[in-house]
């Protein structure tokens, strides 16, 4: 029997440590999880644990399994970078060569000026900043002034963070638009993200209806293959942004990790084959950037409660990844994303047990992997795990919600 389905679950920023050519980006000593769980004393993550990720690197908390259930490994990034859009192509099975355009002094005059006239006002910023400090600097001159916040990070983004009652959503994301048309060339930044806010002055909440305005993807992803040859390709959270829609047949937004979890299991629940591909943002977004170690274990355990309900609805030719695009260290002082390895875990009831996958030398091994699982053409980068750790003859029982608790100890929080 081949793989009918795979599940891909990018756990976003979660790195394992930091790459060798992380200094060259100001990352040395990065480790996302290994940092995080020191931090906190220590993480209590069970079923992630059984799988096999205390074997891929020290966790306090999270002893390596004498018996892991799972095959488990590691990734590093072969592309320039280190951001959500080129580690996300490069799960896909596209290396990029040249990292996308940053700006560490605000965006040009030149293009501000420009982008002012396209929308019809001025705009307020112009530099690199915390999404959630930025809104408290300049958050009262805009309720003022109507006038949107532009801002961006150590990432290739272009962002403008608006309150929703002075400037409504249909008029943010139009004004989204004429930027994603506009920064092309050189200026062709990998995502375009609207930010909106409500709230009073000191008060300030971003809201869940950020929408994303990514480059397209500059060749052939495993996803574009995968929907040539007639296959589903389901989107959760904020893939189908990072693709721009290409080579998605079906997407579900969601608001926060546990719904991205939630829409999971509902599509493995409808769809009895394809790809079912999701990002759970939240490590990132609201505790890595955020250097809140404390929030980003609470994250990592409250996934961690909720990965037996995954492993329930797996069939007996269902493949499931886990895995990340970046680091983003809550511990460091940098607020930005960090140049790490990637974990690995794979399993399914055909999936051998205690395999170690080792370091991989790129993430386009995933893309690679859900090439052969589904038969498609070799990928031209990457090598497949799949003969590593599938095996037909194999099967074995699920874990049920109720099984391999550890502890019982309630997720922090």
């Amino acid at each position: 029997m081949k793989v009918r389905r795979v599940i891909l679950i990018v756990l976003d920023s979660v790195g394992v440590g930091a790459l060798p050519d992380a200094a060259e980006y100001g990352d040395e000593g990065s480790n996302t999880l290994g940092n995080t769980a020191r931090a906190v004393g220590g993480l209590h993550l069970p079923h992630l644990g059984a799988l096999g990720l205390g074997n891929i690197l020290p966790v306090a908390g999270v002893p390596p399994a004498p018996h892991p259930e799972g095959a488990y490994g590691r990734m590093a990034e072969q592309s320039r970078g280190k951001d959500t859009t080129v580690g996300h192509w490069e799960l896909a099975g596209l290396i990029s060569p040249r990292p996308l355009p940053t700006y560490p002094n605000g965006f040009p005059q030149e293009l501000v000026r420009e982008f002012e006239r396209r929308i019809g006002r001025p705009v307020l910023g112009n530099y690199p900043a915390s999404g959630t400090v930025i809104i408290e600097q300049l958050g009262e001159e805009h309720l003022r002034t109507g006038w949107p916040i532009l801002y961006t990070s150590a990432d290739s983004v272009f962002q403008v963070a608006a309150h929703e009652e002075v400037i409504p959503l249909p008029e943010l994301y139009r004004i989204c638009e004429i930027a994603r048309e506009m920064l092309q060339g050189e200026h062709a930044v990998g995502r375009v993200i609207a930010r909106p806010f409500v709230g009073k002055p000191g008060h300030f909440i971003r809201t869940a209806n950020r929408r994303d305005w990514s480059l397209p993807p500059p060749a052939e992803t495993v996803l574009d293959r995968l929907t040539a040859s007639g296959r589903s390709v389901l989107a959760v959270g904020k893939i189908e942004d990072i693709f721009a829609g290409r080579g998605i047949t079906r997407a579900e937004h969601t608001r926060d990790n546990m719904d991205s979890v939630d829409k999971t299991l509902m599509l493995m629940s409808r769809h009895k084959a394809g790809l079912i591909f999701a990002n759970l943002v939240d490590f990132d977004m609201r505790w890595g950037h955020r250097n809140d170690p404390q929030g980003y274990a609470r994250g990592l355990e409250e996934f961690d409660a909720r990965l037996p309900e995954i492993r329930a609805a797996m069939r007996p030719d269902d493949l499931l990844i886990l895995t990340a695009d970046h680091g983003c260290d809550p511990t460091t002082p940098s607020t930005d994303h960090s140049r790490e390895y990637v974990p690995l875990l794979v399993w399914g009831p055909r999936v051998r047990p205690g395999v170690d996958l080792g370091t991989r030398a790129t993430f386009a091994d995933v893309a690679a992997t859900i090439a052969e699982a589904f038969g498609l053409a070799p990928w031209p980068v990457g090598r497949s795990f799949l003969p590593e750790v599938w095996d037909r003859k194999r099967i074995r029982g699920i874990t049920s919600p109720q099984s391999n608790t550890g502890s019982g100890r309630r997720p922090r929080g």
